[in-house]
């Protein structure tokens, strides 16, 4: 489903009408606008739909991207949402999921925070943008999830990077081992960078696109006019497992 930006308001599905905790995994690595991160605004409309139709308790997770603390970062966004917790994926505790996957493409095992374990619906919300021609939408998002005590933190330095496999292996991987609910893909400014995501540029785009994280992010690889790799290693995985 693709919304118009300016006049967006969040539903939230019957299931998060159930749930005890929800989950929300934004794009807020640094203390940089939208749309180098969530936009504050997207954010704050999903909350308020959430509100809507559930009491539970609302968890923020993020990690940083550099040597900036989280609630710091979270604090030069705004985002200051009353009655929700903003959590630092580095101050969590640690623990091992196994990849469902029987013929899994980079990782058997993630280290994840054991919070997200304790949550009933998961929402991951990334910006839109499209770097060295391939898009970095909402399941990428979940490369945040990582711990830093377990996992370095640019994703060039992953291990398995470095043995020569796709960062979109990895990706897929995390796919499947964290079954995001619903994904939200912020396209109220899109950013299309040859790298350098600062030096990247910026325009008005006034679209948001929400769905299950594979849906948004199939729907955003073609807006962009991207190809988008994890996509394809996701739908052979499928294949392979009979649907």
């Amino acid at each position: 489903m693709i919304l118009e930006a300016a006049d967006f308001v969040f539903r939230a599905p019957k299931e998060a009408a159930f749930a005890r905790r929800v989950l929300i995994k934004p794009s807020a690595g640094y203390s940089l606008p939208h749309p180098m991160t969530t936009s504050r605004e997207t954010l704050a409309a999903v909350i308020e739909g959430i509100r809507k139709v559930s009491a539970a308790d609302i968890l923020i997770l993020e990690r940083s991207a550099g040597e900036q603390p989280i609630h710091s970062i979270y604090e030069s966004l705004c985002y200051d949402f009353p009655h929700t917790m903003l959590l630092d994926v580095d101050q969590c505790v640690p623990v091992a999921v196994e990849n469902p996957l029987p013929k899994f493409y980079a990782a058997s095992t993630f280290w994840i925070p054991n919070v997200i374990l304790s949550c009933d619906f998961l929402i991951t919300i990334s910006p839109f943008k499209a770097v060295k021609g391939t898009g970095e939408f909402s399941i990428r998002n979940l490369l945040g999830l990582l711990p830093t005590e377990k996992y370095p933190r640019d994703a060039n330095d992953l291990p398995w990077v470095g043995e020569g496999l796709s960062i979109d292996r990895l990706i897929a991987d995390l796919y499947f081992t964290l079954p995001f609910d619903l994904g939200l893909v912020d396209g109220r400014k899109r950013l299309v960078s040859d790298g350098d995501i600062v030096r990247g540029e910026t325009e008005d785009f006034g679209r948001i696109f929400v769905g299950t994280p594979y849906e948004v992010d199939t729907e955003a690889s073609l807006a962009a006019g991207v190809q988008t790799d994890y996509l394809h290693l996701i739908d052979q995985a499928k294949v392979e497992q009979g649907g």
